[in-house]
């Protein structure tokens, strides 16, 4: 994906989820079945993940290469990546640490789709900061998939949030 198409699809893959998530009752935004997240907690979840994303687009780029340095392949597709979460998903991997939610009620459903929606603006317009080039070059420690390119963060940001709103959907069926 080129950058508009980053920005795009990143926009757009998170405003349908916030989208779904307004549709919800107060009770359907805290229900729990077989110890899934709730909505409340995916949502937060997906805060959680975006803002270390777009702190990483925010620091200046030398900062970026001494921390993390550069890339020593070229950054997978979109598709390559997402099998590649998958796979990880398939083996066992979880959110951990920081990335897990806590028990989150309804009434920090305004608060935290507030902060999601910030963040990913936020993101979506700091990719412009970069070539497209340099998208294939920067690394970024991602803790499930190892180092990726910041192009594959994007990927995996714009699928993983339709992952979780997959979840999502799947609670409350």
């Amino acid at each position: 994906m080129t950058k508009p198409e980053l920005t795009t699809t990143l926009l757009t893959n998170h405003h349908e989820f916030q989208n779904y998530l307004a549709g919800l009752s107060s009770e359907q935004l805290v229900v729990s079945h077989n110890n899934k997240w709730t909505a409340v907690q995916q949502l937060e979840h997906i805060c959680l993940s975006v803002q270390p994303v777009r702190l990483a687009f925010i620091l200046p780029k030398f900062l970026l290469r001494l921390v993390f340095g550069k890339a020593n392949r070229a950054s997978k597709t979109y598709d390559q990546l997402i099998e590649k979460y998958k796979s990880k998903l398939q083996a066992g991997g979880r959110a951990s640490g920081r990335f897990v939610p806590a028990t989150s009620a309804a009434k920090k459903y305004q608060q935290l789709n507030s902060w999601l929606t910030t963040e990913v603006n936020t993101l979506s317009g700091k990719i412009n900061r970069f070539s497209e080039a340099e998208l294939d070059a920067y690394i970024l420690p991602h803790p499930l998939l190892g180092k990726l390119t910041l192009r594959e963060m994007i990927y995996f940001t714009c699928y993983h949030v339709q992952h979780h709103h997959e979840l999502t959907k799947q609670n409350l069926a």
